[in-house]
């Protein structure tokens, strides 16, 4: 299939690319820059420098690809999550999720996609009984920081359910961890190695139907027997230390 990855050069983006190509898919990638332009062009990738945020000029590009599944994997954080960096890093992502979400969404009907695979976060839950399950209500009167987060967290999960024909599936990353992260080592729960984020999208594009999924490892927090039993999701995949090769072992 002919996929149209945007932010293929993010974190997840990058681990998610050989996944494809190994696949047997043919691959258009999007990144703000030329630079990263040039080493998606090494890894097999089709570039497309663009901003989600010129939706006309979004529009255009996934029209002229002609995806038949798009996969956003769009954030906008500091390098490393830098604490020091994170209070406007929290403001640019929620835009991301909310107006980058909303021209990705439109580009796709533009374009005649019939599936898309959006990336959301699994740790915005309201508080109530745990094992949080998919159908649990978010945290809606959250404060602060976290009350921006969820308010684009909401936007996002609802263009992309919600904008037949297309079939839209919500991944809820728990925190991530792993190269390109900041994070060699899993912290607070939900916890997600971003390999197995990775393989999760390459499950959503066969595999399970239109809806919203935890992607995390097993935790206290919330519950992904759905993804384990609609998408085959495994949270040990991983790929080799080399993203060029797309050997993956579990466990």
């Amino acid at each position: 299939m002919r996929v149209f990855l945007a932010g293929a050069a993010g974190a997840v983006g990058k681990r998610l690319v050989p996944l494809l190509l190994e696949a047997g898919h043919d691959v258009v990638g999007t990144t703000r820059s030329t630079a990263k332009a040039d080493a998606l062009r090494a890894a097999g990738v089709q570039p497309v420098v663009i901003d989600v945020f010129d939706a006309s000029a979004l529009s255009r590009a996934m029209s002229s690809a002609r995806p038949e599944i798009v996969i956003q994997q769009l954030t906008d954080l500091p390098p490393g999550l830098d604490p020091t960096l994170m209070a406007e890093g929290t403001l640019r992502n929620a835009r991301m999720r909310r107006e980058g979400t909303r021209n990705v969404v439109a580009a796709a009907l533009t374009a005649g996609v019939r599936r898309l695979i959006a990336q959301s976060i699994a740790w915005i839950y309201a508080p109530g009984p745990e094992a949080h399950s998919e159908d649990d209500a978010l945290d809606i009167h959250a404060e602060g920081s976290r009350a921006v987060t969820v308010a684009g967290v909401v936007t996002l999960e609802h263009v992309a359910v919600a904008s037949p024909p297309i079939d839209g599936i919500v991944l809820r990353y728990g925190h991530l961890y792993g190269p390109a992260t900041g994070t060699e080592v899993a912290g607070e729960a939900p916890s997600l190695h971003v390999d197995a984020a990775a393989s999760a999208a390459l499950l959503a594009i066969e595999n399970g139907s239109g809806g919203i999924y935890n992607i995390a490892e097993p935790n206290s927090y919330l519950s992904v027997e759905k993804a384990v039993r609609e998408l085959d999701f495994d949270p040990r995949f991983r790929l080799s230390r080399d993203t060029n090769d797309t050997r993956a072992a579990s466990g």
